[in-house]
């Protein structure tokens, strides 16, 4: 299937997007890193060495992580509470770069309760209480990115990668409102979610705009945006 034919269909399921559907704003030369189902478009002339990259929520696919050290060389931060997440990375042989902590990423510090998948072997939990997750939940340590970047002494992230579960919306109103400067953001919106929605990714989107953040690719599902900063 096709671009037009994916957007056609997808369309018709979110026909909401039909009105002011999101566009490129900034035209880049992006790249593809990471698997399939796991990958994400960057602009790899904005990426060094020394680049600090924050991979939020990694579930049992890290090719973008891996993708990113290996092409660059920088250390990739990586944050996912789930103990599956959690189990599934101990039984892998993983390159020093790769800095994991099991902390989720929320609009505060503390703990909460995350949604447990609706099947055993899926492994995205969410923060977000939806149809698509179980009615159980499990409590896990969740942390503002402030204080992450706090602890870490970061002062800046080059890339910051998220694939959140519905978690998106507060954190990325919440770097917003820390003043936090990001060079890249590549976000997995969910707005499928059934108390999300579609208003809910159109608001994200203008704030980041009013940030400087521009959108520089789109999938095909209208769900996984990169957006670079103009200054």
């Amino acid at each position: 299937m096709d671009t037009h034919s994916h957007l056609r269909k997808y369309l018709r399921l979110y026909p909401q997007w039909h009105f002011r559907p999101p566009k490129i704003q900034t035209a880049r030369k992006l790249q593809k890193l990471g698997s399939d189902y796991g990958g994400y478009f960057v602009d790899p002339l904005l990426v060094s060495s020394d680049a600090i990259v924050y991979s939020l929520g990694v579930g049992e696919d890290i090719s973008f992580d891996l993708s990113v050290i290996e092409k660059f060389g920088a250390t990739v931060h990586a944050f996912d509470p789930t103990p599956k997440a959690k189990t599934w990375l101990e039984s892998q042989s993983l390159p020093e770069q790769f800095s994991f902590q099991a902390i989720g990423a929320a609009r505060f510090d503390g703990e909460v309760d995350f949604y447990l998948p609706p099947r055993s072997d899926f492994v995205s939990h969410s923060i977000i209480r939806a149809q698509q997750y179980s009615r159980d939940s499990i409590r896990v340590p969740v942390m503002k990115l402030s204080t992450a970047m706090r602890r870490l002494q970061h002062s800046r992230l080059d890339i910051l990668k998220m694939d959140i579960e519905g978690a998106e919306y507060e954190v990325l109103d919440d770097l917003i409102k820390d003043d936090i400067y990001v060079k890249q953001i590549v976000v997995e919106f969910h707005h499928r979610l059934s108390s999300i929605g579609i208003a809910k990714t159109r608001a994200a989107i203008s704030a980041l705009n009013n940030y400087g953040m521009k959108i520089s690719y789109i999938c095909p599902r209208m769900e996984v945006f990169t957006f670079i900063r103009l200054d």
